[in-house]
């Protein structure tokens, strides 16, 4: 997988639609899950994206500064990946890239994120920790989780 990590002003048109539709595709129709994506953090976020040959996003999240989420931590939210490429190893690969494009952009600073709870495991692999109680956020069971530090594997 190769990627690519844009600043929101340096995506064209066309490489939004394919992030939005992949978005949607997932959270919206997949999961069943009727929510207000274009929520104002994408403007200043950025946004790390893999595409197929046919230029279709295939795996994508976004990096969104400290503060934009929460006040003191960088962020990774929207983790995505297409049909095709699950059970590949691309969710980790994505993961472990939007790590490393997290610290070029931000430094050391803490990374909180909003972690589905089926995929506990997942994130724990990856270094995350769980932080408070689990909750609903859409109807989906969610748990907060901190990476401290870059993962040295």
């Amino acid at each position: 997988m190769k990627f690519e990590c844009f600043a929101f002003e340096e995506l064209s048109v066309e490489q939004l639609y394919k992030i939005l539709k992949l978005r949607q595709e997932v959270f919206v129709v997949e999961q069943n899950c009727p929510y207000l994506d274009a929520d104002d953090k994408d403007q200043e976020s950025y946004h790390l994206v893999s595409w197929d040959e046919q230029g279709e996003a295939t795996a994508y999240v976004r990096i969104l500064p400290m503060g934009l989420s929460y006040p003191d931590y960088v962020s990774i939210g929207r983790v995505v990946t297409s049909k095709q490429i699950r059970g590949t190893g691309g969710g980790k690969k994505l993961m472990e890239e939007a790590i490393a494009q997290a610290r070029k952009l931000f430094g050391d600073a803490p990374i909180k994120i909003s972690a589905q709870s089926y995929l506990l495991k997942f994130y724990l692999q990856l270094g995350f920790e769980p932080v408070g109680e689990e909750y609903l956020e859409d109807d989906i069971p969610h748990m907060g989780m901190i990476l401290k530090i870059l993962n040295q594997r």
